[in-house]
Parts: C-alpha cells; sequence; structure tokens
C-alpha cells in the first residue's frame, strides 16, 4: 500500500513511517498538521491516510475534520482515524458517510503491530474497522434506538462484533456457535432493522449504522 501519516508527535510520525516501510509499504507522505495533508495529498498517490484527531493549531479536532473533508475530495482514499480519543460528531458524521474504508483505531489499545496493518489492509479492501470503545462511545452518544432494542441480547452480540469488522467466521469463533447460527442471526437482524436486500447498498454496513445511530 501507498500511505500517508498526519500526526504531530514526530517520535509516533517517524515510528509509525519505519516501521510500515519495514513491512513493505511505501509512506509517500508524513506531515505534522491536518492542514499540511490536504495541501499536500492532491499531488501523491495514496491508498490510506492514517490521521490523528486532535492536531496543530488548536489540538481540538483539525484531524477528523480534514478525514471528512478528504473522505469528500478524495472518496477512493481510505481513512484511519488513530487517536487517543473518540470525538463523537464528527465521529459519527465520518461513518454516515460512505463508512466502506474507514477505520477508527484508540492508539493506547493497539498492542501488536499486525493488528495494526491488517486493520490498515482491511480498510484499504473497503471494509470498516472500529476498536470496541468507539463503538461504545458512538452509541452512548445516540438517541435513536428503538430499532435496535428490538433485537435480542445474543443479537446485539453479533451486531456488535459485526461493528467491530469480524467477519461471520470470526464471530461464529467469539460467540462459539456454528456459521448457519451466525446467519440466522444476521438475517434476524436484517429484518428487524427493517434492511430489504438491494443490488447497491451494503445490508451489513447499514445494519452497523443504525447500530451506531447514523
Amino acid at each position: 500500500m501507498q500511505l500517508a501519516i498526519a500526526e504531530d508527535s514526530a517520535i509516533l510520525r517517524l515510528t509509525l513511517a519505519e516501521l510500515l516501510e519495514g513491512r513493505g509499504h511505501r509512506v509517500v507522505l508524513a506531515v505534522a498538521s491536518a492542514q499540511e495533508l490536504l495541501e499536500q495529498i492532491p499531488s501523491v498517490e495514496v491508498d490510506v491516510v492514517i490521521m490523528d484527531v486532535r492536531m496543530p493549531p488548536t489540538f481540538t479536532n483539525e484531524g477528523i475534520i480534514a478525514a471528512l473533508a478528504l473522505r469528500e475530495s478524495k472518496p477512493d482514499v481510505g481513512v484511519l482515524v488513530f487517536s487517543q480519543y473518540v470525538e463523537t460528531t464528527y465521529a459519527t458524521q465520518l461513518f454516515s458517510g460512505q463508512p466502506g474504508g474507514v477505520g477508527y483505531l484508540l492508539k493506547d489499545r493497539v498492542a501488536e503491530v499486525s493488528q495494526f496493518v491488517n486493520a490498515l489492509e482491511r480498510i484499504h479492501a473497503g471494509e470498516t474497522v472500529l476498536d470496541p470503545q468507539v463503538v461504545f462511545q458512538l452509541i452512548g452518544a445516540s438517541s435513536q434506538r428503538s430499532e435496535v432494542d428490538s433485537l435480542t441480547p445474543r443479537e446485539r452480540e453479533v451486531l456488535d462484533l459485526m461493528a467491530q469488522g469480524r467477519s461471520n467466521g470470526a464471530i461464529c469463533d467469539a460467540l462459539h456457535v456454528s456459521l448457519g447460527t451466525v446467519e440466522k442471526y444476521i438475517s434476524a437482524i436484517f429484518s428487524k432493522l427493517q434492511l430489504a436486500p438491494t443490488d447497491g447498498d451494503h445490508r451489513r454496513v447499514l445494519a452497523v449504522l443504525k447500530y451506531l445511530g447514523v
């Protein structure tokens, strides 16, 4: 993959670049601010951008606002928000647009380099990757829960794992049930969330969005 990094910590920025290039990827852009990223990214070919939330000059929400702008201007570029903080308002907007190829991980909860690289690969493949704690906080920020409230506790477990980007096979392993059982739960979830099969919409992603209240 060709990657861009927007991270104000010079040590973390350089460490990420070295780790990723050491695993065969190419870091084509590494900058210290969201503004630099938006100014320079049109001149490079990028598959996925890694960016913090709180960046110069105010260290509030510059990064995630830039992620929204990037998704609008370059929808084919994946975005991984990699931060210590969950910014619920703008994160909700980020995942309510085109959630495929978007991720949000918390820095202190990524224990393995392989886990981080796997997340980038999944985002590049068009998947949605969410840390469970991000899922929890986004759910807590949502007020429209009627359809989700109709789910059974087991269906909510399945949907929570779907929101974390787990495959059906991974859900089987986590819940110790068969693939057929997981498929039945997912079918019930789609039905209760009123997600009819269509050619244009990805029901799995739409179910997760409803779960997050976006």
